[in-house]
């Protein structure tokens, strides 16, 4: 029984590109689709397009988490035992623009034709979520847990994976949708940061797309009409510091009132796209000066709006030389909650 990937009954999240039905096109982690099922064998089709480092495939299923690797055209998704072969199935993309990949659609076996039924997936949650951030957004090398508190270990993308991300696991502790606006080495401005070298973009170019990386073919903007989040997070400001951490070295200097005044602008921009939404500034728990922490609090303090806040935590830029592992993503999700919860913001109550 085939499947396109625009059939109605799939539920889709993320910041996609669907502008042709029939090769859907998802770049940022964390999005994923939805398919529920009465079979005994899926499979996806697929085209992908690699850009750097193995580039792996999530699959959740109950409490099952299994990753695979791509770039087949065509792969098996393993299935768990149930009762009457009724399966619901979670594929999602754990990285980030290492990879562009398009669904071209799903195949479902049975035992018998007639036994094949496709069924409608359960709805997102109603609360959304909305993240710009860089690798610690993305869930990168989280599942590296040997590596807790310590540099990262050589690796070719294989530990790296949004579902275990401080952003998605806010996401699903809050029961709320996520669109995980997150790129690894992206800084705010471009040419700076470690994305895209030796032309590097930075989230002021990322930020208003659904496709941002000119090597996979045309930058597409998004249309902010599609989704509209309760709550924005800004985790920017680690990969700044790269080429100079002009933060640390000269805080009053031009770089600095400069990247200060840019942050002012980027905000101003989100206020403008989501006039309702609550915005919480952050960095996150691994290692960088505390320059660009009081520029952010300082940015929004200038900024003067009662809903623009900024979320340090107990660790903030202390805990670890390397990315946040599972445990350490755990951590900022909590207090990130614990922010959230705090402000009161009608629905997120509790």
């Amino acid at each position: 029984m085939k499947i396109l990937p625009n059939n109605s009954s799939l539920i889709y999240s993320g910041r996609i590109d669907v502008s042709d039905p029939f090769a859907i096109v998802w770049t940022y982690p964390g999005t994923f689709v939805k398919i529920k099922f009465k079979g005994t064998q899926l499979s996806i089709h697929v085209r992908n397009k690699r850009n750097y480092w193995n580039n792996y495939l999530g699959v959740v299923e109950g409490d099952a988490q299994t990753k695979l690797l791509l770039p087949e055209a065509m792969i098996e998704i393993p299935l768990q035992t149930t009762q009457d072969n009724i399966h619901e199935v979670t594929i999602f993309k754990r990285q980030d623009a290492c990879h562009e990949l398009m669904i071209l659609g799903f195949e479902i076996n049975c035992n018998t034709d007639d036994e094949c039924e496709l069924l409608e997936a359960s709805p997102l949650p109603p609360r959304r979520i909305e993240v710009y951030g860089d690798s610690v957004s993305a869930g990168e090398v989280s599942e590296a847990i040997d590596y807790v508190a310590k540099a990262d270990p050589e690796h070719n993308g294989e530990y790296s994976n949004s579902w275990y991300s401080y952003a998605w696991i806010a996401a699903r502790k809050l029961d709320a949708q996520l669109h995980d606006i997150a790129q690894g080495g992206v800084a705010l401005l471009d040419n700076t940061g470690w994305y895209h070298e030796p032309d590097y973009i930075g989230m002021e170019h990322v930020w208003n797309k659904m496709r941002y990386n000119p090597d996979y073919g045309t930058v597409k903007e998004w249309d902010f009409s599609k989704y509209t989040p309760d709550i924005v997070i800004v985790a920017i400001g680690q990969n700044d510091s790269h080429p100079d951490d002009y933060m640390k070295t000269d805080y009053e200097g031009e770089k600095a009132k400069n990247w200060r005044t840019h942050y002012r602008q980027f905000l101003a921009k989100l206020r403008e796209t989501y006039p309702d939404a609550w915005i919480i500034c952050c960095t996150t728990l691994l290692q960088h000066d505390i320059g660009w922490d009081m520029s952010i609090s300082q940015a929004v303090q200038d900024l003067g709006d009662k809903k623009v806040s900024h979320c340090v935590f107990q660790r903030n830029g202390k805990a670890t030389p390397g990315h946040l592992r599972i445990p350490e993503a755990e951590e900022m999700a909590k207090e990130l909650c614990q922010h959230i919860r705090a402000l009161g913001i009608e629905g997120y109550e509790a």
